[in-house]
């Protein structure tokens, strides 16, 4: 049935039971669906897939790990809305651990954690929250007696996949700025291997929401960039989707927090917005469900880069960015340019006595170079003829 289309699922029984799952109307399923497809840039039809998926899948099991964070991850998946976190952790993931969700604590909840990794051996997805300390045997971090660097390679060894998820876990984040006394680094490096990256400070829910969808319906996570971060999330700069790109190009630039061209909503660049050199899709996507501007630039403040390893939590807040795929010109013309009143006739008498004192000029200047020349001439043939004399 995977090639039946989205519009004839409609009536089938398993997607109606899914919906109920859900507490969706049909309808309102198969359009969260359509939305997941179109995001992940699937070609026409996998809407439908991702909808058999949801319906017939065992909900793929997920044990969430946390180390070096401030929780800003878990609190940004807290905040999703299609579907709302507990239909997501409940109906369409089956999250098996996750300390600060979790009711359990201590031993119960590490053998939660070691239940559900073996009974669902090489088949759950692994999510890791925060930096991972390495420096002094990883000493700066652990739960339940192991350090972060033991439970993450641990729990990666009988996972399906495993996914990074914010800026910490993906290259180390904030934790890893300098000096990094704790020797933060990410997930990748500590397992030696590459990983899915869904960076962000926080990173954006449904970034995360579907990457899962991918891989409960096809079997594998998203195409993924030279940096492990999902094409269909981080493939365009956010100076590419921004809504204030028509002020950039047309040189309007706030240059002080509260000034005119900021109340007007000018573009940022001048604040010290990375937009111009960060890969994510924030303008697109926006954050909360709030409706339009719902994301920092939107709301006045420039981005800080959270996404693209080198540029948040290394460069400062207020530097210019490096911009990717158009340099501005040094200089623009003023945002108001003031408007000439036209020549009166007493400025064309005036510029006319100019002009022909300039062209009069130019005339004499013209006859005396003239006259030099002869001159000289004249001067060196006298000299020939006085010395053929001699």
């Amino acid at each position: 049935m995977a090639n039946t289309g989205l519009l004839k699922l409609e009536g089938d029984s398993r997607i109606a039971a899914a919906s109920k799952r859900l507490d969706l109307s049909r309808r309102e399923f198969l359009q969260f669906c359509t939305t997941v497809a179109a995001s992940l840039g699937l070609p026409q039809g996998a809407d439908a897939a991702v909808a058999e998926a949801i319906a017939d899948k065992k909900r793929p099991s997920v044990i969430w790990l946390q180390f070096q964070e401030c929780t800003g991850c878990t609190e940004s998946m807290l905040r999703s809305e299609h579907p709302t976190l507990e239909k997501l952790i409940l109906d369409v993931i089956s999250l098996d651990y996750h300390e600060t969700l979790f009711a359990a604590a201590g031993h119960q909840a590490e053998q939660a954690r070691r239940t559900a990794m073996a009974e669902n051996k090489n088949s759950y997805l692994l999510v890791i929250e925060g930096a991972i300390p390495t420096r002094d045997g990883g000493i700066y971090c652990k739960v339940g007696g192991q350090t972060a660097v033991e439970l993450t390679q641990a729990c990666a060894a009988d996972a399906a996949a495993v996914i990074a998820i914010g800026s910490c876990a993906s290259w180390g984040g904030m934790p890893s700025t300098d000096p990094n006394p704790t020797g933060s680094s990410g997930v990748a490096t500590v397992l030696g291997k590459p990983v899915v990256t869904i960076p962000g400070c926080p990173p954006n829910p449904y970034n995360f929401l579907s990457a899962v969808v991918h891989f409960l319906a096809f079997g594998s996570l998203p195409a993924v960039d030279d940096l492990g971060r999902p094409k269909f999330a981080y493939s365009r700069l956010i100076h590419e989707n921004c809504e204030r790109r028509a002020h950039f190009d047309a040189g309007r630039f706030a240059i002080e927090f509260g000034d005119e061209g900021h109340r007007k909503g000018y573009c940022l660049y001048k604040l010290g917005c990375k937009g111009p050199e960060t890969y994510a899709n924030c303008p697109t996507i926006l954050f909360g469900d709030a409706g339009a501007g719902t994301w920092p630039v939107g709301c006045g403040c420039p981005c800080i880069g959270c996404t693209e390893q080198g540029v948040g939590f290394s460069k400062p807040i207020h530097m210019l960015a490096k911009v990717k795929n158009v340099e501005p010109p040094q200089q623009y013309p003023r945002i108001v340019e003031e408007k000439g009143t036209g020549a009166t006739l007493g400025s064309a008498a005036v510029l006319a006595a100019v002009a022909g004192a300039a062209a009069g000029g130019a005339a004499m200047v013209a006859r005396n170079l003239g006259l030099s020349h002869k001159a000289e001439e004249a001067a060196k043939a006298q000299a020939a003829s006085e010395k053929m004399e001699v």
